[in-house]
């Protein structure tokens, strides 16, 4: 079995008698740490002895969200030991005087002790809490030069790990806070820009580019441009150059894997350009009527030339079907080019029997708008 093309290692043994006692022999080791942990947090024996087993637990389970929030308490305990420190109700601390030092190597400790938990287990969401948890209480208890610091080579450690598995989404928004943490107040002097936006943007491009198949990367990649031409404050000409250029770079995307479902899905993202109800929001919001059709019946040109070739791709009629749907909510007639647009329901229904359903509803609709 593969990850995102990523094969995981390890298969189904012949189960033998003596690899049954073993098994055995695991669970009920297993069931010994359970009890020596949660004996010691009750008695409120916050030691590094304890700490030590909750990481044999986690290490063995990184599952148990419970013993996650146990770590957690002897953390806290630790920090009170170097800082003189009080926590409110959501479990952040205020610093102390001293101690930073301690402090720092405690949390680094921590981090490095996940660093072979998240290989094993890239996809535990409890893994990834507890790394955030550990970084934002460098942000509480350290003076923020230590603390961008820490959050900086978190930076380099996702980076990392996209690298090994491009389209892991819990790794892309955990990127996205890490980035938003470096980017706030807390972090910065004032003196220089905190903006990472056009470092986020190239590192999308970056990352598409040697998949093109990754649906985090492209929507990171949504996310960042109203951002992006605000901070270059972009005038109606940077816009639409911009927009141009997107254009091109998922047409290039489109012809080189017509059949790849996450291109399909950013092309969508780009032609809510032209729809008069979402223009508003999108990267050229002043768009005028003549220009939104102008570029709607180029879009729609260029679908027909793709199906040359890519006949049996039901996403290309699919967006044939969009597009031109948009079209005669904008202009109030349909595009010349849709004529076919029955035979585009016709030939979804045949490629796409299990939606048969939808796409005779469709169809209906098409025909009532007539």
């Amino acid at each position: 079995m593969a990850s995102h093309g990523i094969p995981r290692a390890g298969g189904v043994e012949p189960r033998t008698e003596q690899a049954r006692k073993r098994e055995l022999q695991k669970i009920e080791e297993y069931q010994h740490l359970v009890i020596q942990v949660t004996h010691n947090i009750r008695e409120r024996r916050y030691t590094s002895e304890v700490l030590h087993l909750t990481s044999k637990l986690l290490t063995l389970d990184p599952e148990y969200y419970t013993i996650w929030n146990q770590r957690r308490l002897i953390l806290q305990h630790q920090f009170r030991e170097h800082l003189d420190i009080q926590y409110d109700e959501e479990g952040n601390g205020s610093m102390g005087s001293a101690g930073h030092k301690a402090v720092t190597e405690i949390i680094s400790d921590d981090l490095q002790f996940l660093v072979p938990l998240l290989r094993k287990f890239p996809k535990c969401y409890w893994i990834w809490n507890h790394r955030l948890w550990l970084l934002e209480q460098s942000t509480h208890l350290l003076p923020p030069s230590s603390a961008r610091r820490m959050w900086h080579e978190e930076l380099g450690l996702v980076s990392k790990m996209l690298s090994l598995d491009s389209r892991n989404f819990h790794g892309w928004g955990y990127r996205r806070t890490v980035t938003a943490a470096l980017e706030s107040d807390s972090m910065n002097t004032g003196e220089n820009s905190s903006s990472m936006v056009e470092q986020e943007f190239r590192y999308t491009t970056k990352m598409i580019e040697s998949n093109l198949s990754n649906f985090s990367a492209w929507h990171n990649r949504s996310k960042l441009i109203s951002r992006l031409l605000d901070e270059r404050g972009a005038d109606e000409t940077a816009r639409l150059k911009f927009l141009d250029d997107e254009l091109q770079f998922i047409q290039e995307a489109l012809y080189t894997d017509p059949y790849d479902q996450s291109l399909w899905f950013y092309h969508q993202y780009l032609m809510c350009t032209f729809d008069q109800r979402l223009c508003q929001h999108t990267m050229a919001p002043r768009l005028k009527h003549d220009q939104r059709i102008e570029y709607m019946t180029k879009e729609i040109d260029k679908l027909l030339e793709m199906l040359d070739g890519a006949e049996d791709c039901k996403w290309i009629f699919q967006s044939l079907i969009q597009l031109s749907t948009m079209y005669k909510a904008s202009s109030g007639a349909w595009p010349a080019q849709a004529d076919a647009k029955g035979d585009w329901v016709t030939q979804l229904r045949n490629l796409d029997p299990l939606r048969t359903g939808r796409w005779t509803e469709l169809d209906r609709t098409l025909q009532s708008e007539i």
